[in-house]
Protein backbone atom coordinates (compact mmCIF):
# COMPACT_ATOMS: atom_id res chain seq x y z
CA UNK A 1 0.00 0.00 0.00
CA UNK A 2 2.87 2.60 0.77
CA UNK A 3 4.77 2.35 -2.85
CA UNK A 4 1.28 2.40 -4.87
CA UNK A 5 1.55 5.61 -2.38
CA UNK A 6 4.47 6.89 -3.25
CA UNK A 7 3.72 5.91 -6.82
CA UNK A 8 0.98 8.71 -7.35
CA UNK A 9 3.65 12.04 -6.81
CA UNK A 10 5.66 9.92 -9.86
CA UNK A 11 2.86 9.97 -12.28
CA UNK A 12 0.88 13.03 -11.21
CA UNK A 13 3.24 15.58 -13.22
CA UNK A 14 2.91 13.68 -16.05
CA UNK A 15 -0.58 15.00 -16.35
CA UNK A 16 0.09 18.14 -15.64
CA UNK A 17 1.48 19.52 -18.90
CA UNK A 18 -2.03 19.74 -20.42
CA UNK A 19 -3.47 21.40 -17.87
CA UNK A 20 -0.83 23.86 -18.09
CA UNK A 21 -1.22 25.24 -21.24
CA UNK A 22 -5.06 25.56 -20.88
CA UNK A 23 -4.66 27.88 -17.87
CA UNK A 24 -2.14 29.68 -20.23
CA UNK A 25 -4.61 30.27 -22.69
CA UNK A 26 -8.04 30.91 -20.15
CA UNK A 27 -5.81 33.42 -17.09
CA UNK A 28 -4.29 36.36 -17.27
CA UNK A 29 -0.55 35.78 -17.49
CA UNK A 30 0.45 36.74 -13.98
CA UNK A 31 -2.40 34.63 -12.25
CA UNK A 32 -1.04 31.42 -14.66
CA UNK A 33 2.42 32.11 -14.19
CA UNK A 34 1.82 31.86 -9.86
CA UNK A 35 -0.75 29.24 -10.27
CA UNK A 36 1.96 26.74 -12.55
CA UNK A 37 4.89 28.13 -10.67
CA UNK A 38 4.00 27.45 -7.22
CA UNK A 39 2.26 23.70 -9.07
CA UNK A 40 5.52 22.68 -10.32
CA UNK A 41 6.99 23.71 -6.92
CA UNK A 42 5.11 21.37 -4.74
CA UNK A 43 5.18 18.41 -7.29
CA UNK A 44 8.61 18.42 -8.04
CA UNK A 45 9.14 18.58 -3.93
CA UNK A 46 6.45 15.71 -3.67
CA UNK A 47 8.05 13.25 -6.04
CA UNK A 48 11.55 13.70 -4.61
CA UNK A 49 10.27 13.12 -1.27
CA UNK A 50 8.57 9.99 -2.61
CA UNK A 51 12.07 9.03 -4.53
CA UNK A 52 14.00 9.46 -1.21
CA UNK A 53 10.94 7.32 0.80
CA UNK A 54 12.28 4.74 -1.82
CA UNK A 55 15.29 4.64 -1.59
CA UNK A 56 15.51 4.44 2.38
CA UNK A 57 12.97 1.44 2.65
CA UNK A 58 15.57 0.11 0.08
CA UNK A 59 18.67 0.59 2.03
CA UNK A 60 17.07 -0.45 5.48
CA UNK A 61 16.29 -4.08 3.73
CA UNK A 62 20.10 -4.61 3.67
CA UNK A 63 22.06 -6.10 6.53
CA UNK A 64 24.55 -3.84 6.73
CA UNK A 65 21.87 -0.01 6.54
CA UNK A 66 19.66 -1.94 8.99
CA UNK A 67 22.21 -2.17 11.54
CA UNK A 68 23.07 1.04 10.95
CA UNK A 69 19.13 2.18 11.67
CA UNK A 70 19.76 -0.07 14.76
CA UNK A 71 16.54 -1.95 13.44
CA UNK A 72 15.94 -5.01 15.50
CA UNK A 73 12.62 -6.68 13.43
CA UNK A 74 12.49 -6.61 10.07
CA UNK A 75 11.49 -3.82 8.23
CA UNK A 76 7.60 -4.34 7.09
CA UNK A 77 7.50 -3.81 3.20
CA UNK A 78 6.48 -6.01 0.32
CA UNK A 79 8.82 -8.45 -1.22
CA UNK A 80 12.41 -7.89 -1.84
CA UNK A 81 11.96 -8.51 -5.08
CA UNK A 82 9.88 -5.23 -5.41
CA UNK A 83 11.30 -3.15 -2.94
CA UNK A 84 14.79 -3.36 -3.98
CA UNK A 85 14.42 -2.77 -7.40
CA UNK A 86 12.28 -0.20 -6.75
CA UNK A 87 14.54 1.74 -4.35
CA UNK A 88 17.51 1.19 -7.12
CA UNK A 89 15.69 2.68 -10.22
CA UNK A 90 14.88 5.70 -7.52
CA UNK A 91 18.52 5.96 -6.68
CA UNK A 92 19.34 6.19 -10.43
CA UNK A 93 16.90 8.94 -10.63
CA UNK A 94 17.80 11.08 -7.73
CA UNK A 95 21.37 10.39 -8.55
CA UNK A 96 21.00 11.70 -12.58
CA UNK A 97 18.43 14.15 -11.42
CA UNK A 98 21.24 15.73 -9.14
CA UNK A 99 24.09 15.56 -11.43
CA UNK A 100 22.29 16.97 -14.25
CA UNK A 101 21.25 19.98 -11.91
CA UNK A 102 24.61 20.48 -10.55
CA UNK A 103 25.78 21.21 -13.97
CA UNK A 104 23.18 23.25 -15.36
CA UNK A 105 24.05 25.29 -12.43
CA UNK A 106 27.37 25.71 -12.61
CA UNK A 107 26.56 26.49 -16.44
CA UNK A 108 24.05 28.95 -15.55
CA UNK A 109 26.26 31.03 -13.00
CA UNK A 110 29.25 30.92 -15.11
CA UNK A 111 27.05 32.56 -17.90
CA UNK A 112 25.64 35.16 -15.17
CA UNK A 113 29.13 36.30 -13.56
CA UNK A 114 30.68 36.87 -17.35
CA UNK A 115 26.85 39.16 -18.22
CA UNK A 116 27.48 40.83 -14.92
CA UNK A 117 31.00 41.71 -15.23
CA UNK A 118 30.31 42.31 -18.98
CA UNK A 119 28.16 44.92 -17.80
CA UNK A 120 29.33 45.94 -14.89
CA UNK A 121 32.18 47.49 -16.93
CA UNK A 122 30.25 49.84 -18.24
CA UNK A 123 28.15 52.90 -17.91
CA UNK A 124 24.81 52.09 -17.61
CA UNK A 125 22.03 55.14 -18.25
CA UNK A 126 19.95 54.38 -15.23
CA UNK A 127 19.25 50.95 -15.44
CA UNK A 128 20.28 50.62 -19.13
CA UNK A 129 23.34 49.25 -20.45
CA UNK A 130 24.79 49.41 -24.07
CA UNK A 131 27.04 46.85 -25.10
CA UNK A 132 29.00 47.35 -28.21
CA UNK A 133 28.43 44.28 -29.96
CA UNK A 134 27.38 42.85 -34.11
CA UNK A 135 24.92 40.55 -32.33
CA UNK A 136 21.30 42.56 -31.68
CA UNK A 137 20.73 41.10 -28.18
CA UNK A 138 18.53 42.05 -24.98
CA UNK A 139 17.56 40.89 -21.81
CA UNK A 140 16.62 41.92 -17.99
CA UNK A 141 20.07 41.39 -15.99
CA UNK A 142 19.14 40.41 -12.60
CA UNK A 143 21.09 41.34 -9.80
CA UNK A 144 22.49 44.25 -7.40
CA UNK A 145 21.27 46.70 -9.42
CA UNK A 146 19.30 45.64 -11.89
CA UNK A 147 19.86 45.97 -15.46
CA UNK A 148 18.68 45.79 -18.78
CA UNK A 149 21.15 44.74 -21.33
CA UNK A 150 20.91 45.68 -24.78
CA UNK A 151 23.69 45.69 -27.94
CA UNK A 152 23.88 48.24 -30.17
CA UNK A 153 23.24 45.85 -32.75
CA UNK A 154 19.86 45.33 -31.46
CA UNK A 155 19.32 49.50 -30.88
CA UNK A 156 19.95 49.84 -35.10
CA UNK A 157 17.56 47.06 -35.59
CA UNK A 158 14.65 48.75 -33.74
CA UNK A 159 12.83 52.54 -34.63
CA UNK A 160 12.66 54.59 -31.70
CA UNK A 161 9.54 53.81 -30.02
CA UNK A 162 10.16 49.86 -30.56
CA UNK A 163 13.48 50.68 -28.54
CA UNK A 164 11.13 51.76 -25.61
CA UNK A 165 8.68 49.13 -25.87
CA UNK A 166 11.37 46.71 -25.86
CA UNK A 167 13.29 48.59 -22.77
CA UNK A 168 9.55 48.44 -21.18
CA UNK A 169 9.23 44.78 -21.52
CA UNK A 170 12.69 43.68 -19.83
CA UNK A 171 11.69 46.49 -17.32
CA UNK A 172 8.99 44.38 -16.34
CA UNK A 173 10.74 41.31 -16.17
CA UNK A 174 12.92 42.74 -13.33
CA UNK A 175 9.85 44.63 -11.63
CA UNK A 176 8.35 40.93 -11.63
CA UNK A 177 11.34 38.99 -10.45
CA UNK A 178 10.82 36.86 -13.02
CA UNK A 179 14.08 35.31 -12.90
CA UNK A 180 12.98 33.61 -9.66
CA UNK A 181 9.87 31.78 -11.47
CA UNK A 182 12.42 30.82 -14.11
CA UNK A 183 14.81 29.14 -11.58
CA UNK A 184 12.28 27.06 -10.17
CA UNK A 185 10.71 25.92 -12.87
CA UNK A 186 14.08 24.80 -13.96
CA UNK A 187 14.80 23.51 -10.69
CA UNK A 188 11.59 21.81 -10.95
CA UNK A 189 12.10 20.17 -14.74
CA UNK A 190 15.46 18.65 -13.33
CA UNK A 191 13.61 17.09 -10.46
CA UNK A 192 10.70 15.01 -12.73
CA UNK A 193 11.19 14.51 -16.17
CA UNK A 194 7.30 14.90 -16.54
CA UNK A 195 7.63 18.89 -15.12
CA UNK A 196 9.64 19.88 -18.31
CA UNK A 197 6.92 21.04 -20.24
CA UNK A 198 5.48 22.66 -17.46
CA UNK A 199 9.07 24.07 -17.46
CA UNK A 200 8.38 25.60 -20.63
CA UNK A 201 4.83 27.31 -19.99
CA UNK A 202 6.06 29.01 -16.95
CA UNK A 203 8.77 30.78 -19.59
CA UNK A 204 5.84 31.22 -21.80
CA UNK A 205 3.86 32.66 -19.30
CA UNK A 206 6.89 34.85 -17.68
CA UNK A 207 7.18 36.27 -21.15
CA UNK A 208 3.23 37.09 -21.38
CA UNK A 209 3.08 38.43 -17.98
CA UNK A 210 5.95 41.05 -19.00
CA UNK A 211 4.17 41.75 -22.51
CA UNK A 212 1.39 43.14 -21.35
CA UNK A 213 3.08 45.42 -18.76
CA UNK A 214 5.04 46.68 -21.73
CA UNK A 215 1.92 47.04 -23.87
CA UNK A 216 0.30 49.32 -20.55
CA UNK A 217 3.25 51.00 -20.34
CA UNK A 218 3.82 52.74 -23.66
CA UNK A 219 0.27 52.29 -24.15
CA UNK A 220 -0.20 50.51 -27.45
CA UNK A 221 -0.21 46.68 -28.06
CA UNK A 222 0.14 46.57 -31.98
CA UNK A 223 3.45 48.80 -31.38
CA UNK A 224 4.57 46.34 -28.47
CA UNK A 225 3.94 43.15 -30.71
CA UNK A 226 5.45 44.64 -33.78
CA UNK A 227 8.99 45.57 -31.23
CA UNK A 228 8.68 41.51 -29.67
CA UNK A 229 8.35 40.40 -33.58
CA UNK A 230 11.48 42.91 -35.04
CA UNK A 231 13.88 42.56 -32.15
CA UNK A 232 12.99 38.10 -32.83
CA UNK A 233 13.80 38.64 -36.53
CA UNK A 234 16.86 40.52 -35.39
CA UNK A 235 18.37 38.00 -33.11
CA UNK A 236 16.96 35.10 -34.65
CA UNK A 237 20.90 34.05 -35.91
CA UNK A 238 22.71 35.38 -33.27
CA UNK A 239 23.91 33.17 -30.17
CA UNK A 240 23.58 34.70 -26.80
CA UNK A 241 25.74 34.17 -23.70
CA UNK A 242 22.99 34.99 -21.08
CA UNK A 243 21.88 32.71 -18.42
CA UNK A 244 18.74 30.68 -18.93
CA UNK A 245 17.19 32.83 -15.91
CA UNK A 246 17.90 36.13 -17.57
CA UNK A 247 14.61 36.52 -19.50
CA UNK A 248 14.93 38.57 -22.80
CA UNK A 249 11.64 39.49 -25.17
CA UNK A 250 12.91 37.56 -28.00
CA UNK A 251 12.62 34.14 -26.13
CA UNK A 252 9.75 31.48 -26.40
CA UNK A 253 7.10 31.14 -28.89
CA UNK A 254 6.99 34.50 -30.66
CA UNK A 255 4.08 34.44 -33.23
CA UNK A 256 2.09 33.13 -30.26
CA UNK A 257 2.92 36.36 -28.44
CA UNK A 258 2.60 38.58 -30.86
CA UNK A 259 -1.03 37.10 -31.56
CA UNK A 260 -1.74 37.32 -28.23
CA UNK A 261 -1.05 41.50 -28.31
CA UNK A 262 -2.70 41.95 -31.15
CA UNK A 263 -5.75 39.70 -29.60
CA UNK A 264 -7.69 41.67 -26.88
CA UNK A 265 -6.60 41.43 -23.18
CA UNK A 266 -7.54 38.21 -21.40
CA UNK A 267 -9.81 39.29 -18.43
CA UNK A 268 -10.16 36.38 -16.19
CA UNK A 269 -13.02 37.22 -13.49
CA UNK A 270 -11.64 35.64 -10.21
CA UNK A 271 -14.62 33.15 -10.07
CA UNK A 272 -13.36 31.59 -13.56
CA UNK A 273 -10.10 32.35 -12.65
CA UNK A 274 -10.17 29.80 -9.75
CA UNK A 275 -12.15 26.91 -11.59
CA UNK A 276 -9.38 26.84 -14.64
CA UNK A 277 -6.78 26.35 -11.62
CA UNK A 278 -8.61 23.68 -9.66
CA UNK A 279 -7.36 20.58 -11.69
CA UNK A 280 -4.03 22.01 -11.34
CA UNK A 281 -4.74 22.34 -7.40
CA UNK A 282 -6.22 19.10 -7.13
CA UNK A 283 -3.05 17.62 -8.85
CA UNK A 284 -0.86 19.34 -6.23
CA UNK A 285 -2.98 17.83 -3.38
CA UNK A 286 -3.03 14.70 -4.75
CA UNK A 287 0.71 14.59 -4.90
CA UNK A 288 1.71 16.42 -1.56
CA UNK A 289 -1.02 14.04 0.32
CA UNK A 290 0.47 10.77 -1.23
CA UNK A 291 4.06 11.85 -0.82
CA UNK A 292 3.46 12.82 3.23
CA UNK A 293 1.31 10.18 3.86
CA UNK A 294 3.93 7.57 2.34
CA UNK A 295 6.76 9.40 3.99
CA UNK A 296 5.39 9.13 7.73
CA UNK A 297 4.08 5.61 7.39
CA UNK A 298 7.71 4.75 6.31
CA UNK A 299 8.67 6.79 9.23
CA UNK A 300 6.42 4.66 11.69
CA UNK A 301 7.25 1.59 10.35
CA UNK A 302 11.03 2.18 10.87
CA UNK A 303 10.16 3.62 14.53
CA UNK A 304 8.20 0.08 14.93
CA UNK A 305 11.14 -2.01 13.20
CA UNK A 306 13.54 -0.43 15.60
CA UNK A 307 11.13 -1.15 18.70
CA UNK A 308 10.43 2.50 19.70
CA UNK A 309 6.34 2.18 18.38
CA UNK A 310 3.94 -0.72 18.44
CA UNK A 311 2.64 -1.68 15.02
Amino acid sequence: MTALLLLVPLLVPFAVPQQARRCLHRLPPTAALWALTLTALVLAGASVAALGALVLTGLLKLPFFAGLGELIHPLDTPSDLVVLPAAAAATGALTLGALTLVRSALRQFRAFRTARMQADRRPAAGDLCVIDSPHPDAYALPGRPHRIVVTTAMLRSLAPEEREALFAHERAHNAGGHHRFLVVADLAAHCHPGLRPVRAAIGLAVERAADEAAAVAVGDRRLTARAIARAALATRAARSERPDFAPAATTGPVPQRVAALLAPPVRGRPRAASWIAVPLALCAVLSAGASTTGVVTIHHQVEVAQGEAAR
